[in-house]
This record gives structure tokens, C-alpha cells and sequence, in this order.
């Protein structure tokens, strides 16, 4: 079972943190770093966190994590283009392991959308952004020992100290209140933990038991994970049985209302209407235009449940991967709209049969999941090389057709 073999690989990879964080290594303690963990505990004891609990966070951290530090100091400082932002995340490989998760977790996810009425798809497409579905508790380098990662960053980032710092204290919190052990505290270079990666001062105040073992566990239990993340929901605002958007055809003047917010029925009148006639379930819903690639793509009118999936995170491309991914999870039709890509570049479609057709031929042996990293353009480089192309490992068009022939 898929469940058994995950859980088995988040406990070797636990255990492989907390080996590194308890000085299993022959690293020297770092005399700086441990003065550090010294003092903090004054301001550790004035937020509630007994000597008892300091101590079993720190018991043998000698060291900073280095490779916190590596993450830290190299966090892309370009943005992506929207489309290739969507096409990474609100595919067809997401929207089939969304469905299948749908079917695993029926009784669970009935469950949580009759208690906080927040749409199950939407949960699940929170699940895939956050975590793959859960699978990157799978990777021992995306796993790092929260106490150590978080003082890591309060010691020797200046940027985000003063965050590190607030997230520490939760995160002692969380371990004194009992509802992890130190071993299983585990999360990403920045403290986001679990299978809905919320950080701790978030955890504390959304984190629900929803499974009924009396510890709220959102490393190991989909349940937990699943309704703490619809309790942040529901807590900001979640309106229950309305829809997050809409996709829309701008019309020749769009970009100058961009960013307004008008009634559904106002917006329709100023020559706004969604692909293939539909009209608007509630025109007097209001929503605000977002045309995210600019007045020659499609554009999108939010409404109020857009802006609560922003509380998850402040990203409007987030909240717009959400959304999408939820309505094809749902079994809705996807954008109906193209995004307007450079010449020569392929679609969400193009690319996994690119992917698709480069695994027929010998070329390429991992997922099919519209994703070019390493992997994919080796194997790109490779079909290059062997049929007399420039091997510059790109995926085009060209290289597209080249392949269908």
C-alpha cells in the first residue's frame, strides 16, 4: 500500500534528521551557535516553555543546519512566468492523483466538508500545492529537525530572524503541548511541516485532531492535515457553496479595470463573459479582475473564496493554481483560454506528450508529469544528439514535431 510504504519512508527519514541534529555526525559543536541556544531560553521561558521541553528540542544540536543556510541564501529571486507557474502545478498528472486521493479518502474528506463546509477538491488541491499529495515526506533533503532549522535562521539569517525567532517559540509549543515528539518534528528549511506545511504559529491556531487520537498530527494523518487546513479556511471567511472564480474573455479594453471590483452582473454588462456563452450563476456575487498575464490573455473575476485561499498563502498565482487544479480535480473542464506563450513553446498538453513520446522511445525514464527538470532535458539532449539537432536539452515545438515524426 502506498500509505504504508510513505509512512515507512517519513520514519527513515525522521530518523535520518534527527541523527544529523543530534550530533550522530563528527561535526565539532559550533561554540557561537550554542551560546545562541543558551540565551534564547530566557525568552523561550518568558513565552511558557519549561527548562524540561528546552532542553529535549536541543538535546545534542551542536551545530547550525547547513544546509538551511544553502536554502536560505539561495531562494530564486526571478518570478515565473505565469503560465509555466500553472503548468507545474494544475496538470494532468495532478488533477489523476487528485482524483484518486478523492476516492482513498471519501469518508474522510465527506466528513470534513460537512464540518467546516469548505469543497473537498479545494482541500485537495491545497494538498497537492503543499506537499505533492504528501510526497515530499518522502525526501530525506526536503526533511530538516524544525527546532534546529528555525534556530538556524534566528542565528545566522538577518532577514528573517525575527520570523525564525516567533516560529521557534511556536514550534516549542507544539512540542511541550504533546502532540509530536521531538523526532517526528520535522519540516522545511523555513519551518513549514506536514502534509499542508503550515508553520508552527499557524498550527497553533488552526491545527485540529480530526482522526480522534487526541494529538493533532498533520506529519502523519491525512485527516488532521486535511481539516486543519479547511479550519484556516473556514476561519478566515470561507463561504460555503460558492465558487472561488470565474474564467472570463476580456474584451479589447480590459486592462484598465484591472484590479476593480464589480458586481458579476456589472462585469457582464462591460462585455465580460466566460468561454462558451456560460453566464454567471449569481449576478449580484461581486469580483474583482485579475489578468495575470496582462490584457492579451485570459482573465479571471475573484470572488470572496479567491481571497480566503490567499490566507493560505499571499500568492495570487497560489490561489489561482488552487482554484484551477480544484475545478479539474472536481471534474469541471480546465481553462478554456490558451495563455499567450512565446512562440514556439509548448502547452500543459504538448508537454507530457513530449515527455510521453521521449519514454516510448528509450529516452527518458521518469514520471510523465509536464515538469523539465534535469531528467527530462537530458533525455531532450540526448534525442538531440542522436538525430542531428543542436542539443540544447530545450523543449520546443520543433522538437515536438521532430519527435512525432
Amino acid at each position: 500500500m502506498i500509505r504504508n510504504r510513505r509512512t515507512f519512508f517519513r520514519h527513515i527519514a525522521a530518523a535520518l534528521v534527527i541523527a544529523a541534529a543530534s550530533g550522530a555526525s563528527p561535526a565539532r559543536a559550533d561554540a557561537g551557535f550554542q551560546n545562541w541556544i543558551n540565551d534564547f531560553y530566557a525568552t523561550a521561558a518568558k513565552n511558557g516553555i519549561s527548562r524540561a521541553t528546552y532542553r529535549q528540542a536541543f538535546a545534542g544540536v551542536k551545530t547550525p543546519d547547513p544546509t538551511v543556510i544553502e536554502k536560505a541564501n539561495h531562494q530564486p529571486e526571478f518570478k515565473h512566468k505565469i503560465w509555466e507557474y500553472i503548468d507545474s502545478r494544475v496538470n494532468p498528472y495532478t488533477k489523476r492523483i487528485g482524483q484518486e486521493m478523492a476516492a482513498r479518502h471519501a469518508r474522510t474528506l465527506a466528513a470534513i466538508e460537512r464540518h467546516f463546509g469548505v469543497d473537498r477538491s479545494v482541500l485537495l488541491a491545497i494538498w497537492s500545492m503543499e506537499s505533492n499529495y504528501g510526497a515530499i515526506l518522502e525526501k530525506d533533503d526536503r526533511l530538516h529537525y524544525v527546532p534546529r532549522a528555525l534556530a538556524t535562521l534566528a542565528y545566522a539569517d538577518r532577514r528573517r530572524a525575527k520570523f525564525a525567532r516567533t516560529q521557534l517559540i511556536a514550534a516549542l509549543k507544539i512540542l511541550q503541548g504533546g502532540d509530536v515528539a521531538p523526532r517526528n518534528l520535522t519540516g522545511s528549511w523555513a519551518g513549514a511541516m506536514g502534509h499542508t506545511q503550515f508553520i508552527p504559529t499557524s498550527y497553533l491556531l488552526y491545527a485540529v485532531d480530526a482522526d480522534g487520537n487526541g494529538h493533532r498530527d498533520i506529519w502523519n494523518s491525512v485527516p488532521d492535515a486535511l481539516a486543519t487546513a479547511a479550519n484556516l479556511l473556514k476561519k478566515n471567511g470561507w463561504r460555503t457553496g460558492e465558487t472561488w472564480g470565474y474564467e472570463v474573455v476580456p474584451p479589447a479594453n480590459a486592462a484598465k479595470y484591472s484590479g476593480q471590483t464589480k458586481t458579476l452582473g456589472q462585469w457582464a454588462a462591460l462585455g465580460f463573459a466566460r468561454p462558451g456563452g456560460k453566464g454567471f450563476r449569481n449576478p449580484g456575487m461581486r469580483a474583482e479582475l485579475k489578468l495575470p498575464s496582462g490584457g492579451n490573455g485570459p482573465g479571471f473575476l475573484m470572488t470572496r473564496n479567491f481571497f480566503v485561499i490567499k490566507r493560505y498563502n499571499a500568492s495570487d498565482s497560489y490561489a489561482l493554481g488552487v482554484g484551477l487544479l480544484a475545478d479539474q480535480i472536481a471534474g469541471y473542464s480546465g481553462m478554456q483560454q490558451r495563455w499567450p506563450r512565446p512562440d514556439g513553446s509548448l502547452d500543459i498538453s504538448e508537454k507530457f506528450e513530449l515527455q510521453s513520446r521521449l519514454k516510448e522511445l528509450g529516452y527518458y525514464s521518469g514520471e510523465v508529469d509536464g515538469n523539465f527538470g534535469s531528467g527530462s532535458r537530458a533525455a531532450i539532449q540526448a534525442f538531440q544528439a542522436q538525430n542531428g539537432l543542436t542539443p540544447d536539452g530545450e523543449p520546443t515545438q520543433h522538437i515536438l514535431r521532430a519527435l512525432r515524426k
